[in-house]
C-alpha cells in the first residue's frame, strides 16, 4: 500500500486514478491463474477420478471469481474519468464479463446439483471449457481495434519497457502480494472442504451403524 500511494510516481497522462491499476492488473493475472488451476485440476479429475482434484478445482474457482469480480469493479472505476463512461462493450471487457459469468455458473452448478461423481464431472467439463475464453481475452486487444490499453508490462519490446522502474517494481510487489493471498485462500478453502467431507463421512458411518 505504501508503494502504491507514496513510492510510485503519479502517471502524467491519467493522473492519480492510474494507481488503481496496481490492484486491477494483479487481480486479472490471479483470476487467469486461478482458472488455469481449475482447468488443470478438472483434467486431472476426469483422468484420475480422485476427489482431491475436484476440491482443488472448486477452491480455485471460488477464488478466481473473487479476483475476476475485483477486475470488473476496478476497471469501471478507472474507465469513468479516462473514457468518460463506466463501461464499454469492448472485446476485452465483454469477454472478461463472459469469463466471470462462466465461472459463476460453475459455482451455481455445483451448488444446485446433488453431491456425487456426476456433479464433479459436469463441473469439470465446464471448468475446462470456460478456460478457453482466457486466450481470447488476452489476444482481444491485438485482434480487434480495442479501446482497452495495450499491454505494457509484457510486450514485444520486453518486460516493463517504456514504464518507470518504480512502477514496474510496485506492480511486481502487488502481484507478489496477490499471489500470496491466493495461496493463503487456497490452503484455507481446501482445508474447509476436506473437513466437510470428513463430517459427511462421519454422518454416513453413524447412520449405517444404527
Amino acid at each position: 500500500m505504501i508503494a502504491i500511494f507514496i513510492y510510485v510516481p503519479t502517471e502524467q497522462t491519467e493522473g492519480a486514478v492510474q494507481r488503481i491499476m496496481y490492484f486491477h492488473i494483479p487481480a486479472a493475472w490471479l483470476a487467469f491463474f486461478s482458472f488455469f488451476i481449475v482447468f488443470l485440476s478438472s483434467i486431472l479429475f476426469l483422468w484420475k477420478k480422485e476427489r482431491e482434484w475436484d476440491i482443488y478445482a472448486l477452491a480455485s474457482a471460488e477464488i478466481g471469481v473473487i479476483f475476476c469480480s475485483l477486475v470488473l469493479i476496478t476497471g469501471p472505476i478507472w474507465a469513468r474519468p479516462i473514457w468518460g463512461v463506466w463501461w464499454m462493450w469492448d472485446a476485452r471487457l465483454t469477454s472478461t464479463l463472459i469469463l466471470w459469468l462462466i465461472y459463476v455458473s460453475y459455482l451455481m452448478l455445483r451448488a444446485q446439483t446433488d453431491a456425487g461423481s456426476m456433479r464433479a464431472r459436469l463441473a469439470a467439463v465446464l471448468g475446462i471449457v470456460g478456460f478457453l475464453d482466457i486466450p481470447f481475452i488476452h489476444f482481444s486487444v491485438l485482434w480487434w481495434n480495442s479501446v482497452h490499453p495495450q499491454p505494457k508490462m509484457i510486450s514485444e519490446e520486453g518486460l516493463g519497457k517504456g514504464m518507470d522502474p518504480s512502477m514496474v517494481a510496485t506492480l511486481m510487489i502487488s502481484l507478489g502480494a496477490f499471489t500470496l493471498l491466493y495461496f493463503v485462500f487456497m490452503g484455507q478453502r481446501i482445508q474447509v472442504e476436506k473437513m466437510r467431507d470428513e463430517v459427511e463421512q462421519l454422518k454416513k458411518d453413524h447412520l449405517y451403524s444404527r
